[in-house]
């Protein structure tokens, strides 16, 4: 195990850092550098390739957004280890703050929630060093609360470790721990108010100003408004 995770890292740095992109990854690129591109034809595009991670990295070397995103719809999970991922993290802070996190997002949804190692991995992120990471580790969790499942059993340990530690955090993992108190909140009736009381407490987004329809980040607003969408 050893032996094949220090080939991974030998074989990602050599694609991260050659120069060269081949005719395949030349070819794909050229499909999504247009001007007019947009996600709808990367994911076109990806369902047309399927997977290829050798492709994927290659993408990924041309530090381009969209190539990038395709490169994460088309890499091979069971090849993502810690120290590739730490690659993939480190080049997604060459990019502004909406296409990181948007970057980093994408990876958890399309890879690293889909299997069971990626899932270990990401259960291991809440005290990276990494903010990434670490946004990532309470995303996921809240996640497994929105997507419909029968709430895990951590959200006492959660929420109370939201409660003391969201106001020292870096701005993108508060996010996510602020969405995770969110999720319980309106999931999880008996923890409703403790919720709303974190949000009043912080005072985390409350003047944030957001777009006709859209859901405000301030808890009480958040949860009052998904929960009254839920019981329409």
């Amino acid at each position: 195990m050893a032996f094949r995770k220090v080939l991974e890292l030998v074989v990602s740095n050599f694609l991260f850092f050659s120069m060269n992109l081949s005719t395949k990854a030349a070819g794909v690129l050229a499909k999504v550098s247009g001007r007019d591109t947009k996600l709808g034809d990367v994911r076109k595009i990806a369902n047309e390739i399927k997977k290829d991670h050798e492709l994927a990295m290659e993408l990924w070397l041309t530090g381009k957004y969209l190539a990038r995103q395709l490169a994460i719809l088309i890499m091979d999970k069971k090849l993502l280890s810690q120290a590739l991922i730490d690659l993939l993290d480190s080049d997604m802070r060459q990019h502004d703050e909406a296409e990181r996190l948007q970057l980093v997002e994408w990876l958890m949804a399309n890879q690293l929630s889909k299997d069971k190692k990626t899932i270990a991995l990401m259960e291991s992120w809440e005290h990276s060093r990494s903010s990434l990471q670490r946004r990532i580790f309470w995303y996921y969790q809240a996640r497994l609360r929105w997507v419909g499942q029968t709430p895990p059993p951590n959200t006492e340990e959660l929420l109370s470790k939201i409660e003391n530690q969201i106001e020292h955090e870096e701005p993108e993992v508060q996010w996510a721990m602020n969405f995770l108190a969110a999720q319980i909140g309106i999931f999880q009736k008996e923890y409703r108010n403790r919720c709303e009381k974190l949000g009043e407490r912080t005072g985390l987004y409350k003047d944030e100003i957001v777009a006709k329809n859209c859901t405000p980040n301030y808890l009480p607003k958040f949860i009052a408004i998904q929960v009254a969408k839920l019981n329409k």
